[in-house]
């Protein structure tokens, strides 16, 4: 079993190239650490060691964290909370709402006066002007 696991671990160093491994310390103490100048004889404490940018200032810890929350801000709290109530209310330019009411009030008035939904003779037909079979030819009539 042991020379398996051997085997095994040969085997898997030559397939997958070697990984550096670097190990995470969860010590309290880790902004504890002082920085000797080599000038001055004091201890100096680092005050951003473990900071990482937002990508907004590479300088400054608070300007960086103030620049990413008034970003937030702006785009979650502006763009999309106002910019949602902003579309929610804004007048129906398409008429779909217009139209809809117009077709049931419509419909209602047809009902009532015991009309068929859709008359056969929206036009007029003596009004209409149709070509003779003569002008039609051999025309192919699709119905």
């Amino acid at each position: 079993m042991a020379a398996f696991v051997v085997l095994q671990r040969a085997l898997f160093r030559r397939v997958l190239p070697p990984v550096n491994r670097r190990l995470v310390s969860t010590s309290k103490k880790s902004n504890d650490t002082a920085v000797i100048d080599s000038v001055k004889t004091e201890a100096k404490k680092t005050e951003h060691k473990n900071w990482i940018s937002y990508g907004f200032d590479g300088k400054s810890k608070e300007g960086d964290r103030s620049a990413m929350h008034s970003v937030m801000f702006a785009s979650v709290t502006l763009c999309l909370i106002c910019g949602g109530y902003y579309m929610m209310y804004l007048p129906d330019y398409n008429l779909k709402d217009w139209a809809q009411r117009q077709a049931f009030l419509e419909i209602r008035r047809r009902e009532s006066a015991g009309l068929p939904l859709v008359d056969r003779n929206l036009i007029d037909p003596a009004k209409m002007v149709l070509p003779s079979d003569e002008e039609l030819g051999d025309t192919e009539i699709i119905i």
